[in-house]
C-alpha cells in the first residue's frame, strides 16, 4: 500500500473539517430537532453528546479520510466516491434497523456524503 505518499495534512484537515461539519449539521442551527425526533433522542437545554460517541466519530472520520487519502495517491476518485456511498448506505441501513424516520436517515446520509466531499476537497486543495 502506498501510505508513504498519503497527504497526511489533508487527511487531518479532512477529518477536522468533517467533524466540524457534523457539529453544524446536528446543531440547533440546522437539523438537531428533526434528527432527534426521527431518531428517538430526547434533547434538552443541558444535553451533551456522549463522549464515547464523539471519539468514535473522530476515529471513523479519520479512517474514511485515510481511505480518501489513499485513493488520492492513485488518482482513484471513483473508488473514493464508492467508499463514501458505502459508508452512507451502511449508515442508512443501521438507522433503518433502529426505525429512524426518513428525515433522520436523510440527515445522517447527507452528513456522510457531505463529510466525504469535504475530505475529497481537502485532498484536492492541500
Amino acid at each position: 500500500m502506498e501510505v508513504e505518499n498519503v497527504n497526511w495534512i489533508a487527511v487531518g484537515a479532512g477529518t477536522v473539517v468533517a467533524f466540524l461539519f457534523g457539529w453544524l449539521v446536528y446543531s440547533p442551527l440546522l437539523f438537531a430537532k428533526a434528527w432527534a425526533q426521527g431518531s428517538g433522542v430526547e434533547l434538552n437545554k443541558d444535553s451533551k453528546p456522549p463522549m464515547s460517541a464523539m471519539m468514535l466519530q473522530i476515529i471513523g472520520l479519520f479512517f474514511l479520510a485515510t481511505v480518501i487519502g489513499i485513493t488520492a495517491t492513485f488518482n482513484a476518485l471513483f473508488a473514493a466516491i464508492l467508499a463514501i456511498l458505502a459508508a452512507a448506505a451502511l449508515t442508512i441501513s443501521n438507522g433503518a434497523f433502529c426505525k429512524k424516520s426518513f428525515a433522520a436517515l436523510a440527515i445522517d446520509a447527507g452528513y456522510i456524503v457531505g463529510a466525504g466531499v469535504l475530505m475529497i476537497l481537502a485532498q484536492a486543495l492541500l
